[in-house]
Formats: structure tokens, sequence, C-alpha cells
């Protein structure tokens, strides 16, 4: 070949090779990215002027409230690399909660997986189907909505991430699919949330409307809300069963053992099978009744679990030491994401030391007045979705933010029904991508997808419940959308 041919032959190459280095680039790893947060968080410290609310105790509701004409500078606390580190450790105390919450719920789930309940459940429930798969995305996206909507349920519905992962592979789609069903289908319900009261309630109650009013206006808000990510998702998994290969977690899906385990088709429920579903369906019905009667929490349903599974274990047919085994096993497969919550904990912890969390509330809040009145409502929603990434909890956002907020909207003649409607867009859109959230992460740990990964799916819905948002809002502040 002479010297020509060669230098013709590079330049055809060199295309093909700049092209390979560009497929090469690969989002930074969840623990990477959580930590460059961390240090944004930190150089914010140094930045932002230090400031703080006082806050009090509301005597008829019990919660802790931000006095909104109490902003005043403090003396600042910057954070510097070692105090950055130090966040991550604190944020998993803080969120230790959370954590072993996970951990626990992980190994009930291994011990109750290992029974091969849910193996024959989900065989019960496609073969039901027959065909038809692709009609169960709605059915539990309504059902997950509602969850959401009427009760604010979050962390409570941890235990059923794993469970329709699996029946959504086995369906032939993917996890993602599975994770959507719960996590956009409550998350649905929750941004559009008509009767929820942690969120809609706390800030119709900071604002002084009553309680639940413009309940119509939010109904066709949950039913546009669920209707649109029904269809998002049907789409979605149509094309993952027609190819599997286009999921961003077909490799990973592959790896997974609940997906290679070889499990008789035509097997029925054995007595066994039937004791151990008995088991979880009443400990549903009993953590239910505790969350909705009792006012449990975490810990309570920490210990609930922990019963579930152990009983399930032994009256399986496990034994004690195998059960143990299984627990372990089931813990130890969710490290990866239990760790996250800790590491995205760390983040607020940065804030609050450094003193300008309430300077960060302050700031955005003000901006929103800056704003001609068309967009207010808008700026608004967008001011709690950021306020969101600080302030995750749905409650804690409400009671931080709405004090704030309230008399933001008098100021610039919006309605105060109109403000809870952006509290409660911005609070719920955000929970399904925010890397601060628990229970999210918590979710994504417990179905075994990195958070990048779905980030990136997940980004086109957002747009579109954005979007909606945006129109409901204008829609709102056209009507001067009201207390009733």
């Amino acid at each position: 070949m002479n010297q020509s041919s060669m230098r013709n032959e590079e330049k055809v190459n060199q295309p093909s090779m700049r092209n390979e280095k560009k497929r090469r680039f690969k989002m930074p790893h969840t623990y990477v990215l959580l930590f460059g947060v961390i240090v944004f968080a930190g150089l914010l410290t140094y930045v932002l002027p230090a400031g703080q609310f006082d806050r009090y105790e509301d005597p008829e509701t019990g919660r802790e409230l931000v006095d909104a004409e109490s902003y005043a500078s403090v003396d600042a606390d910057p954070q510097n690399l070692f105090d950055m580190l130090m966040a991550i450790p604190k944020g998993m105390e803080n969120g230790a909660y959370i954590i072993f919450f996970v951990f626990i719920v992980g190994g009930a789930f291994g011990i109750i997986q290992s029974t091969g309940v849910i193996d024959r459940g989900i065989n019960y429930t496609i073969e039901k189907m027959n065909g038809k798969e692709i009609w169960a995305v709605p059915l539990f996206i309504i059902l997950f909505s509602f969850t959401g909507s009427v009760m604010g349920l979050a962390e409570e519905l941890l235990p059923f991430y794993p469970i329709m992962v699996v029946l959504a592979i086995r369906m032939g789609f993917d996890s993602i699919t599975g994770v959507s069903l719960v996590l956009l289908g409550a998350g649905a319900g929750f941004a559009g949330a008509f009767l929820n009261p942690f969120t809609v309630g706390i800030a119709q109650g900071v604002a002084e409307l009553p309680l639940f009013s413009g309940m119509g206006f939010r109904i066709i808000m949950f039913s546009t809300m669920v209707l649109v990510t029904a269809i998002y998702i049907m789409i979605y998994a149509k094309k993952v069963k027609a190819d599997p290969t286009i999921s961003p977690m077909y490799e990973l899906d592959k790896k997974r053992d609940l997906v290679l385990e070889d499990v008789d088709e035509t097997a029925g429920f054995s007595v066994r099978h039937k004791i151990v579903l008995a088991v979880f369906l009443i400990g549903l019905v009993f953590i239910a009744f505790g969350v909705i009667q009792l006012g449990w929490y975490i810990h309570e349903l920490s210990a609930a679990f922990l019963i579930i599974g152990i009983i399930a274990g032994v009256l399986g047919g496990l034994g004690i030491n195998r059960t143990a085994e299984e627990f372990i096993k089931g813990a130890a497969g969710i490290t990866f994401g239990a760790l996250v919550i800790g590491i995205a904990s760390g983040i607020i912890v940065v804030l609050e030391e450094g003193r300008v969390l309430d300077t960060i509330v302050y700031y955005l809040a003000g901006s929103v007045s800056a704003l001609p009145s068309f967009l207010s409502a808008i700026g608004m929603f967008f001011v709690q979705m950021i306020l969101n990434f600080f302030i995750p909890s749905g409650s804690g956002q409400a009671a931080a933010s709405m004090p704030v907020m309230v008399p933001v909207a008098d100021l610039i003649g919006m309605t105060r029904q109109t403000a809870v409607v952006a509290f409660q867009f911005g609070d719920g859109i955000t929970n399904v991508f925010n890397p601060t959230s628990a229970y999210f992460m918590a979710g994504l740990a417990l179905a075994g997808i990195p958070w990048e990964k779905w980030a990136k799916w997940v980004w086109p819905l957002i747009l579109i419940w954005i979007a909606i948002a945006c129109v409901f809002l204008i829609i709102a502040s056209s009507i001067e959308f009201g207390p009733f």
C-alpha cells in the first residue's frame, strides 16, 4: 500500500475514531454526582450571605413554622472540604431511620422471595392477563396514584418496588417500567393531589384556606396528570416489549437473579405459598391500619416488616437459619442504594450548618415578587421546585416555604389557592427525580436502578409534567382560583 492510500485510509478512520470517543462518555457514578452536589452546596456557603428565620410551634397542629417577617443576617460559617466530608456521615446519621428501614424491607422481601410465593403470584397474574399485559400499566398507575393523592403515601410504598420490578420484567417489560408503576403513579397523584393531608392540607392550613377547598379544580389536575403518565409509560412499555435492547436497564436486568431464576410456569400455589401470601396481605392491612389510625411511621413500619419477614420465612418452610440467611442476602442487595440516601442527606447538612438554607428560601421567595404578574404563578412554581431540592420533605417544605410565599402572593395579587397549587406541583414533580429525597432514592435502591439511568429516562416526562403544571397555573391565575 502506498503512502497516499495510507493517508486516505487514515482520513476515513479519523471520524469513526472521534465518534468512538464520543460514545465512550459515561454519566458519572451516582456517588460522584452526589458528592459534586455536596461540594457545590459547600461553595454556596462562601458565596451566599448567612441568614435565618425564627421558628415557632403552631399551637393548633404542633407543627414548626417559619416566621416570614423574621429573616435576619447571622454570622457566616462557610464549610471547608473537611466539613463537606463530615456532612456525609452526619447525613447518614440523620437519615439512619430511612436507611435501616430500606435494609429491613429489602431483607424481608428477600425472605418472602425465597419462599417462591412472589414467583407463583407473578406467573398467576401473567396467566390471567393472557397477552394483555400492557393493560396492567394503567391499572397499577391508577391504583398507586390514589395512594399518593388521597393518603400521601411515599415511604409506605417501598415494599411494592421490587415486586413491581419482577412483575414488569416477567411480563416482557423492564425494571424501569416496574418502578414507574409505583413511583410515577404515586408521583402523578402527589403532584395533582386533591386530598393529600401532608402537602395540600398543611399548605392550605398555613395559607388560612378551608381544608381541601378547591377540590374540583384539583381533581381535574389529578386526572390529567394520571392520564398523561399512564399513556407515556404504556408507549414506552410497548417499545421495550417489542425490542428489549432499547431499555437503559437491558444489561443490568439480564443479570438479576429474579429474572434468571427457573420457575415452573404451570406450578400453582402450594399450601405453604398460600400461607405466606396470607401473612403478607394481612401484614399490609395491619400496616395500613397502623398508618391511618395509629399514626405509625418509619420505626413502627420497620418492626412490622421485620415481623412479616420472620413469620413468612418460618411458615414458608425456610427454617430459622435460612430465614436469617435470606434476610442478610436481601439487605445486602440494596447496600448501594441505602448508602446513597445518607450521602444525599449530607447536602442538607452542609446548607444548614453553613447557615444558608434559610437564605435560599428568602431570596427565592423575593424573586417571585419581581416577576410580571402573568408570570408570578409560574415563577412561584419553579421556586418551589428548586426549594424541594433543598427541603425534600413535602410537609417540611410546606411548613418552611408557605409562611413566606403567602405574603408574597398577597403582595403581587395572586390568590392564596394558586400559591398552594404552585407549591404542590413544585413539590410533587421533583419528588420523582430529586436525589436528595430519601424515599425516592430508597425506591431506586430497592429496584436496583442507578439514579443516573433513571434521571436520563424520566426527563421527557418531567418536561411534560412541567408544561401541564404551567397550563393549570395560568388557568388558576386567569380565573383567580379562590377558596372554593
